[in-house]
């Protein structure tokens, strides 16, 4: 029975360029279904119950580290002032981003806190799923429901600038920029105290001779960063192509970007929209960087473009948010679970597709199978026993008979290819993963723990995160792009 107002406790930590943000949410679920059809539970309202202070991320050494002890204490200290207790988190992500997930001790740290930040906090980091996170939090995603047209939310932060692109609740691709606050550090008096190695392919592309302990103008600074913006804009809107060799360009889903409608600007960058625009170098070093006269200049940008601009409901936050409360989905009441085995993180998704049509076709499914699995084996060759989940496509509308067929060919090829592993973790996306998971039992006869999730949607290339189940019949899951990323 549903335990009305149930909730999970789901924390957001996001270790940023400049800074790092730290945010506490409750996540209520429900029964969505009506009385007549199967269970279905969702999350249906997402509160934050605390947030952070801005917290200046600690770096020591040449910059090029992360300071763990310092950054561990603060974290401790915060999980204290929420009045949260670390074993009663239930779902979240830390996410390393921009610039600080080049840092050489980043993925480290990542997984590090991970596991001291609650028994299912996610470590994530990449910038697709970055700006993805950001757009979520930021409000661009419930925006785009709203509208007829695409909507781009544009997260700047210290190192990089993330942009997702929305249409009507779908997202249809993710480019980042080598744009931010932080990439050139200025002080008072316009010496040049700080060039991050990232920007320095562009500046020599574009003639801008810029080098530290430079003392440099107000009218300067302002070419280089006006430069800066129209370049991603140009690209944005199609103006200029997307090459690989583009030096702004980190990293990008799209050969050619659809035409925009409106933007969002989120990030540290989108907080500095409403000050006023600096006119001096004091003006504009107050943060010690470039952030303010770049948010002008962003500001620009979109309007020589004729975009409109729509107000962010979360700025400096949107990635934190969107940590803390979107990355969680329920998969529930029609699964099957060896609840010993989870929590479980970072399965890489691999595809089953099969066309509804052929699923009576025993030779078809087996060879399908067959060829899914044979095409996977090289990605875990370092590692037999890493585990993976099959995401079996097509298979919604098929009667119990030929379920068990298709259980009992996926089970026989499985055990052949991969017989080393100890457990089988399975995803469908309509309601049939209980009767599924029961079958793959049979066939196992113990020898394997079976895992069969469904209403999740997941992709090629997705991973995904299981925790324990709630309620006796659901499990959190965290769908994300990647397990960690480096430029």
């Amino acid at each position: 029975m549903m335990v009305e107002d149930q909730t999970i406790i789901s924390v957001g930590i996001d270790i940023g360029t400049s800074t790092t943000k730290f945010v506490v949410s409750h996540l209520k679920y429900a029964k969505v279904s009506n009385p007549f059809s199967l269970p279905r539970f969702e999350i249906v309202e997402r509160n934050i119950v605390y947030e952070s202070p801005m917290y200046s991320t600690p770096l020591k050494g040449k910059r090029d580290e992360i300071d763990l002890e310092t950054l561990v204490g603060w974290l401790e200290d915060q999980y204290q002032k929420a009045g949260v207790d670390i074993r009663n988190v239930k779902s979240g992500a830390v996410i390393i981003t921009g610039e600080t997930a080049t840092k050489k001790n980043a993925e480290s740290i990542l997984h590090y806190l991970a596991e001291k930040s609650g028994d299912f906090v996610v470590a994530i980091a990449g910038a697709s799923l970055e700006a993805l996170l950001a757009g979520k939090g930021s409000g661009a995603f419930s925006r785009s429901k709203e509208i007829k047209g695409t909507i781009a939310n544009i997260d700047i932060g210290g190192g990089t600038a993330n942009v997702v692109l929305f249409q009507r609740g779908r997202a249809l691709g993710t480019i980042t920029y080598h744009v931010g606050g932080r990439l050139i550090e200025l002080s008072h008096n316009g010496e040049i105290t700080f060039i991050s190695p990232s920007i320095q392919p562009w500046l020599d592309a574009q003639n801008f001779s810029l080098y530290p302990n430079q003392k440099i103008s107000f009218t300067e600074i302002q070419q280089v960063v006006q430069q800066m913006c129209n370049d991603m804009f140009d690209s944005l809107t199609g103006q200029q192509p997307i090459r690989s060799d583009d030096s702004l360009i980190h990293s990008t889903s799209f050969q050619v970007i659809p035409p925009i409608h409106e933007v969002m600007v989120s990030g540290g960058i989108g907080q500095l929209l409403e000050e006023e625009a600096p006119k001096t170098i004091d003006d504009t070093a107050i943060y010690g960087d470039v952030g303010p006269l770049l948010a002008h200049e962003v500001v620009k940008a979109i309007e020589k473009r004729s975009l409109k601009l729509i107000k962010a409901t979360q700025t400096s936050r949107a990635t934190v948010i969107g940590a803390g409360m979107q990355s969680t989905e329920i998969s529930g009441a029609t699964i099957h679970v060896a609840s010993s085995r989870l929590p479980i993180r970072n399965l890489p998704i691999m595809m089953v597709e099969l066309d509804h049509h052929q699923i009576n076709n025993t030779d078809y499914v087996y060879k399908q199978i067959k060829q899914a699995l044979v095409d996977w084996k090289p990605y875990i060759q370092e590692n037999e026993e890493l585990p993976f989940a099959i995401c079996m496509k097509g298979i919604s509308h098929c009667s119990y008979s030929v379920l068990k067929e298709i259980a009992k060919i996926l089970f026989s090829l499985y055990e052949k290819h991969f017989p080393t592993h100890s457990i089988m973790v399975v995803v469908c996306e309509d309601d049939i993963a209980k009767a599924l998971g029961q079958l793959l039992v049979l066939q196992s006869k113990n020898k394997v723990d079976i895992i069969s999730i469904d209403q999740v949607i997941v992709e090629q290339g997705d991973y995904i995160d299981i925790g324990e189940t709630i309620n006796q019949s659901m499990v959190p899951v965290v769908v994300k792009t990647l397990a960690f990323t480096k430029s």
